[in-house]
């Protein structure tokens, strides 16, 4: 009887131990892809509309408005086809 409760309790904690290190494993994934990510983006910002005029003015285009506006569109359309 005393056998079988003390190995009743190394069970529960186990299972108590394995809850907590799934526990902090979680949270500290979580901290460490959202430093990842941060630093992501620091170095690669996302493009914009002045981006966009910088780089045509580069390539020795003029850049219009309307132009700037479909090149925008467009990348939004490429991004949200290449989520699916």
């Amino acid at each position: 009887m005393r056998e079988r409760r003390e190995l009743d309790m190394n069970t529960g904690i186990v299972v108590l131990i394995a809850i907590i290190a799934l526990a902090i494993g979680a949270v500290g994934g979580f901290f460490l892809a959202r430093k990842y990510m941060e630093n992501y983006l620091k170095k690669n910002p996302p493009v914009n509309e002045d981006m966009l005029r910088m780089m045509m003015v580069q390539m020795g285009q003029k850049p219009s408005e309307k132009k700037i506006r479909q090149m925008m569109q467009n990348m939004k359309n490429q991004a949200q086809k290449s989520d699916k």
